[in-house]
């Protein structure tokens, strides 16, 4: 079912790992490969778009993808688009518009890493120009209204905060989207005209001397009509999750972000402050929480117990987060969820990782040496939109099940120790090896009970079948009673899997769920519930 927000009253393909054989590259880029054939065990996908990118983390990628994914999963209905920026300049930046649409039609989103070219890689690469943020230009066209950024906890794994840590950093606005012109000395004069308004009816905002040879003049804005919402979805999820919310600005020195403040107390104050006391997250009598930007930066690092939440401007909330990521041991444990809304008023949903390409770690792989990535963070985000793809487009029953498993293999491994070394220290696994030992895991757990689970719905259809009278009252009976013992089967099948492997990890909420694996698949859903819009 689509979520709706209430209305008012309511880096290089070169770099790549080679692709099979069968897999076809069109005008998008990459399509897709060994489920063009589905196969009878594996589950299908729900439609979504897959956005590829380039260096260490396209590389690591792919390998997810051919030996995580496509073996169990049939990607047919996914949308690919190869977002290079070698692509993006030959096709003029028709790729990167072509995903914009296709996300707005799709809903849900899968995003790997992308590089936003700088002057010596558009020298490298070829370029004809600097192309600007992809990020940036989704988060506009999907109406972006914050991005959500939370730590992975895995059970029985020390990482840096105990408890869950929510952020909520405004998707839009700051120096972002900002523009700008390198001067000499001269005057400068920054006016606004109201909508509606003629030239002569300009307000200034700004005059002044420029008396430097050399200048950089920006202009930037804040907009501050979808603050409500982001305020919404921050309060929801922290209400949902049992932690404090705090806000974050640096509102002392620039002005400008008084608004953002007050918009965010002001809906704290009339729909979340008494649920919050209810719930005993906050006591009685206690107000909203800001924070300076400067003194969040130290509660980040000395708040190690977790269990908090803070929502920043777009600027800091990018840097907060880098930070909180630093604390919680590394980039690759935490989520990146950037949410929008169409015109319509149906939820965007566009998953990443919250890390770069890593090009130094592909620079040492091309050179031959050992790397180790970490992919917890970008599988988290592909697990993310694969289940939110299937929460609007159908077939959740099986789609969730398969990205809990796949959840518990890896967490499984990091508890081992055969996890990354940015976990597991200099004795963890390469790239390559946790890519495998994963893949291992996943076909004996998973694959197996897939593989068991069609040889029994096919004995059941023919069993079926045999007992059914062959007129057209007698066909649609076996049909009825076909699916009512499949179904059965299945049930009895995955429970047996259930107890088989100990994990307990079949279905999303078991009791051998993390924390995190616990919130992921009920917070958007509870609070879309909240929005009143």
């Amino acid at each position: 079912m689509m979520l709706r927000l209430l209305s008012a009253s309511s880096r290089m393909l070169s770099c790549a790992a080679p692709r099979n054989p069968g897999q076809v590259v069109g005008s998008r880029g990459l399509a897709a490969s060994a489920s063009a054939a589905p196969v009878v065990h594996k589950i299908s996908a729900a439609p979504m778009v897959y956005v590829s990118g380039e260096e260490m983390t396209r590389y690591t990628m792919q390998l997810v993808l051919d030996k995580w994914v496509h073996p169990h999963v049939d990607t047919s209905k996914w949308d690919f688009y190869d977002l290079r920026a070698k692509n993006r300049d030959d096709t003029e930046d028709q790729v990167l518009r072509d995903v914009i649409a296709a996300g707005n039609k799709l809903k849900a989103i899968f995003k790997e890493p992308t590089i936003t070219p700088t002057a010596g890689q558009v020298k490298r690469l070829g370029l004809k120009k600097a192309w600007g943020s992809p990020n940036g230009a989704m988060r506009r066209g999907w109406n972006g209204i914050t991005i959500s950024r939370d730590t992975i906890h895995i059970d029985g794994v020390e990482l840096g905060y105990k408890n869950p840590v929510f952020f909520e950093r405004h998707a839009v606005g700051g120096e972002y989207s900002a523009g700008y012109k390198l001067t000499g000395r001269g005057k400068l004069t920054t006016t606004f005209v109201p909508e509606g308004c003629t030239d002569a009816e300009a307000i200034v905002v700004d005059q002044r001397d420029i008396v430097d040879a050399q200048n950089a003049v920006v202009t930037y804005h804040n907009p501050y009509d979808n603050v409500y919402h982001l305020a919404r979805i921050f309060f929801g999820r922290c209400l949902a999750a049992g932690i404090t919310p705090y806000v974050v600005t640096k509102k002392t020195v620039f002005k400008w972000q008084e608004p953002f403040w007050q918009i965010m107390k002001e809906v704290f104050d009339a729909d979340y402050k008494a649920k919050f006391v209810e719930a005993k997250i906050m006591a009685p009598g206690a107000e909203l929480t800001h924070f300076l930007s400067d003194a969040a930066t130290m509660k980040l690092v000395v708040w190690t117990d977790g269990g908090f939440g803070m929502a920043a401007h777009n600027y800091d909330g990018d840097v907060l987060t880098d930070e909180l990521a630093q604390v919680h041991m590394s980039p690759g444990f935490i989520t990146s969820n950037l949410v929008g809304v169409d015109e319509h008023g149906v939820l965007i949903k566009e998953f990443e990782a919250s890390h770069g390409t890593v090009t130094d770690m592909d620079d040492a792989r091309l050179r031959g040496e050992e790397t180790s990535l970490n992919p917890l963070g970008m599988v988290e985000g592909l697990m993310g939109a694969m289940n939110h793809a299937a929460d609007i487009h159908g077939g959740a029953d099986e789609v969730h099940p398969y990205t809990a498993k796949l959840r518990a293999v890896i967490h499984k491994l990091f508890r081992e120790g055969r996890g990354t070394r940015d976990l597991c220290g200099a004795g963890g696994l390469t790239t390559e090896q946790f890519i495998d030992a994963v893949a291992d895991e996943l076909k004996e757990r998973w694959g197996a009970g897939r593989e068991s689970r069609a040889a029994a719905d096919l004995d059941v259809h023919v069993a079926v079948d045999r007992t059914q009278d062959p007129g057209p009252r007698g066909r649609g009976g076996a049909r009825m009673q076909r699916t009512n013992a499949v179904k059965a089967a299945r049930a009895a099948g995955g429970e047996r899997a259930r107890n088989a492997d100990g994990m307990e990890a079949l279905t999303p909420g078991g009791s051998g769920s993390s924390q995190t694996d616990n919130l992921v698949n009920t917070l958007h859903l509870q609070v879309a519930q909240m929005l009143a819009f």
